[in-house]
């Protein structure tokens, strides 16, 4: 019987300083044995936003408690451990390299295997540390640098079906929170201004939503919050337009996603039917129902990692080394940095493709 593995992850691409001990089940599955994240959300308050030299600081003053704390949650010690994975990009570079260089000073003194991991990857592959998922499946990539959709056909072994030509859904949240004078980080707040609100009230636009594939585009709809905000008579209309902001995104989901199915199903060996919604904006509940929902009514499995498991994390970063490792993706101590790492390397540049900031 093949040993079940366990690693060690380590995350700090933007400004979560994170670590994580994750532990290889006999069905495939994972058991997370610690998982640890410190977030910078009062050091980037006052600014609005993540600043990468803050971030970089403080990724520098946590990350060694952070990795001890993750180890003794664990109850293993170091030299318990198979290997070491921390995300490589993409990211901030002066962010990714805190973690990396630990991440590759820990797996150098022990002698241990190293995995530099695509942090999409951890995106996409993080369901399947609660659940048994086959090879291929739809993918739906949503956070605050990314939304894409992809085809997952292995560890390492991915087709973009379509992607945002320019702002990330994530990044469209956190703008319109903004402009709503929520404080920052805002965007988990429109949810929640959405429920107090008339969906109906404002009529917004749906860029390219019937053209363009299963491409997508939210700078339209960002400049048409941006008008209407400043036309805005009180605190109620506040609300109406966070929920009818919401139940635009949620439309243009619905119609893209039901391209993408369609795209996917194309390739004759795509018979799972099986769509998995990752990143931080899939914490979102009504976006979930909304696709939840279509899933149902196209005949597919939709699965979501749990809501801890959406947003930045290093459980999914350990569990991607595992994969990784398995097929014997093992890198060396020169692995750098990247800002820029697309999981489909085929694909054409588009905002969405791999660039995270």
């Amino acid at each position: 019987m093949k040993k079940k593995l366990t690693f060690l992850g380590i995350e700090t691409s933007c400004d979560e300083t994170a670590a994580a001990v994750v532990k290889e089940n006999t069905d495939g599955t994972g058991e997370i044995l610690s998982n640890i994240v410190s977030s910078q959300i009062e050091e980037h308050r006052e600014f609005g936003g993540v600043v990468p030299e803050i971030a970089a600081r403080a990724h520098v003053e946590k990350i060694e408690f952070i990795v001890q704390k993750a180890i003794k949650e664990s109850n293993l010690n170091l030299e318990n451990l198979d290997g070491i994975a921390a995300t490589a990009g993409p990211g901030l570079i002066v962010c990714l390299t805190v973690g990396l260089n630990t991440g590759k000073a820990i797996a150098g003194s022990l002698n241990k295997p190293f995995i530099a991991v695509n942090h999409l990857e951890g995106h996409a592959l993080s369901p399947k540390i609660n659940n048994k998922i086959e090879f291929p499946y739809l993918l739906l990539l949503i956070s605050g640098g990314h939304t894409q959709f992809l085809e997952v056909n292995g560890v390492n072994n991915y087709r973009r079906l379509g992607t945002t030509i320019d702002d990330a859904l994530g990044e469209a949240f956190d703008k319109t929170a903004k402009l709503l004078g929520i404080e920052f980080p805002g965007g988990p707040k429109i949810e929640e201004w959405a429920k107090k609100g008339d969906k109906n009230y404002f009529t917004l636009p749906k860029p390219i939503l019937k053209k363009g594939g299963c491409n997508l585009s939210f700078a339209g709809l960002k400049t048409a919050v941006l008008r209407t905000s400043k036309k805005l008579k009180n605190e109620k209309e506040k609300y109406h337009l966070a929920a009818s902001f919401q139940k635009t995104i949620n439309e243009i989901l619905y119609e893209k996603t039901r391209v993408a199915m369609k795209e996917f199903l194309k390739n004759k060996k795509n018979r799972q039917n099986t769509f998995v919604i990752a990143g931080g904006v899939a914490s979102n509940l009504s976006i979930r129902e909304n696709l939840t929902k279509l899933a149902k009514e196209k005949n597919f499995t939709s699965i979501f990692p749990p809501i801890n498991l959406c947003s930045d994390n290093a459980a999914m970063i350990a569990w991607t080394g595992i994969e990784r490792y398995k097929i014997n993706l093992i890198d060396n101590l020169e692995f750098p940095s990247k800002a820029r790492w697309p999981l489909d390397s085929s694909a054409p540049f588009l905002k969405g493709s791999g660039l995270k900031f």
